[in-house]
């Protein structure tokens, strides 16, 4: 019976990570551990896969990015961003969709562990509940950074904006245009930038002196009909509402039709806002207020970081925590 990386690990109780790299004495692991590491892998006549070993020290010339989806102008910008960097360095990207769907994300993922890919940019879908594939992509060396969406649990790269910030920008804007009452739209609250930008919103309003019973936050849904009729139903049944946040695009300009539908002037009855990259903002009607992200310069940094440890063999990407500042764009739908 052949003796595997997983089987030292599961004799040792350490991670396949940490035996991978005390086998490859890595500056990483303490000399004690190597030492364990190396002591059990003679006496159990331990042998490297070489074939695996062949396909990752020859390397398929690949990247893969995982994206949640392609009609938010966001990923559109930041697959420029990752393309400019990779076709400078010769290597083709492959562009993979989970479509917000979590078992799609886990097989796309189980896919890369074929050697198919050298490294992997992601950006998590909206109903990711647990993490145990990403947990098992890091652990098999995989070059790992995670842009956007992130997942907080998986010590490695991340690229993104200061979210916390750009949510209490978006509500100090609207409460300084006068609003009282701001509902915030949240598309799925697990993740880690509905949290932070929720965690900006709740600051402001607190900042303001306003208390729990002026805080509205609508859990939205990853489904468009769902959501339209959510925000629908929030809209109609409380017109005290003068002030909404969409904390993703497609939020915002799903107001814009429920406002239209239901007759809701904006901005002076309502006033919108929305994170958003949308190149056509200026061109709606009214045009529209967006905080936006740095798109393009998100992707291009998160692929330099990738190739940077796929040229470094000691490149740490835990210790790559990069935040790049949004900005604040004022239309006419909060004038």
């Amino acid at each position: 019976m052949s003796i595997g990386i997983k089987d030292l690990a599961k004799e040792l109780q350490l991670s396949v990570a940490t035996i991978s790299k005390a086998l490859k004495d890595s500056h990483e692991i303490s000399p004690e551990t190597k030492e364990r590491v190396l002591k059990l892998a003679k006496e159990l006549n331990y042998t490297p896969n070489p074939y695996a070993s062949s396909l990752r020290h020859r390397g398929s010339k690949t990247i893969a990015v995982v994206l949640p989806e392609v009609a938010d102008s966001f990923f559109s910008m930041a697959i420029n961003g990752i393309e400019s960097v990779a076709q400078e360095k010769g290597y083709h990207v492959l562009v993979y969709l989970t479509h917000e769907q979590f078992e799609r994300e886990i097989s796309i993922l189980k896919d890369f562990q074929n050697g198919r890919v050298d490294g992997v940019l992601l950006s998590i879908s909206s109903t990711t509940c647990e993490y145990n594939h990403l947990h098992k992509l890091y652990e098999e060396n995989m070059p790992l950074v995670f842009f956007d969406r992130v997942c907080e649990e998986i010590n490695t790269a991340k690229v993104q904006t200061d979210d916390t910030q750009a949510g209490y920008v978006a509500t100090k804007h609207l409460l300084e245009k006068g609003c009282k009452k701001i509902a915030f739209l949240s598309m799925n609250s697990n993740l880690s930038i509905t949290k932070h930008r929720m965690q900006g919103y709740v600051d402001a309003l607190k900042e303001a002196g306003l208390n729990d019973t002026q805080k509205l936050v609508v859990e939205c849904d990853s489904n468009d009909e769902v959501s339209y009729a959510i925000i629908k139903r929030v809209l109609e049944g409380d017109r005290q509402i003068d002030g909404v946040i969409g904390s993703v695009e497609k939020l915002a300009t799903m107001t814009y039709a429920v406002c239209d539908e239901l007759l809701i002037k904006i901005p002076q009855q309502l006033k919108v806002i929305a994170f958003s990259n949308l190149q056509i903002a200026g061109l709606l009607n009214p045009s529209l207020t967006t905080i936006t992200q740095p798109a393009f310069e998100i992707g291009k940094t998160a692929a330099t970081l990738l190739f940077r440890a796929l040229e470094k063999r000691n490149f740490d990407l835990k210790a790559e925590h990069i935040s790049i500042p949004s900005l604040l764009f004022e239309r006419k739908s909060t004038s």
